[in-house]
């Protein structure tokens, strides 16, 4: 089995800053892709940004410049820094890896975190 476990959600005012943190802990063999995707009320989940394992990343255009997304390959940890909030930023924010749980090709799994909850004020 494999855990993820998320932490750094909260409330801040816009302009305000939050650091989101997922460790990913349990039968890994190997981590692929690692990234945050955000569900606002009502609305579908969308991706935030990512990072390959390669250290390639991809952003949301609207989180462009704000947010960056690293990762800690020794924690099997993956992390976003939140600049620059902004009410529309309010969302759950969900981590998700891609890894393989053994040597075997067909062990990849697709984990997903339990969310964790950003409301930015205006």
């Amino acid at each position: 089995q494999v855990q993820l476990v998320e932490s750094g959600g909260g409330l801040v005012q816009a302009g305000g800053s939050l650091r989101l943190s997922c460790a990913a802990s349990g039968s890994i063999f190997s981590i692929e892709t690692m990234g945050w995707y955000r569900q606002a009320p009502g609305k579908q989940r969308d991706l935030v940004a990512r990072i390959s394992s390669g250290g390639s990343t991809d952003y949301a255009d609207s989180v462009k410049g704000r947010f960056t997304i690293s990762r800690d390959n020794a924690k099997n940890t993956v992390y976003l820094q939140m600049n620059s909030l902004k009410p529309e930023d309010t969302a759950v924010y969900y981590c998700n890896v891609g890894l393989y749980t053994s040597s075997w090709y067909a062990s990849f799994y697709d984990a997903w975190g339990q969310g964790t909850l950003v409301t930015v004020s205006s």
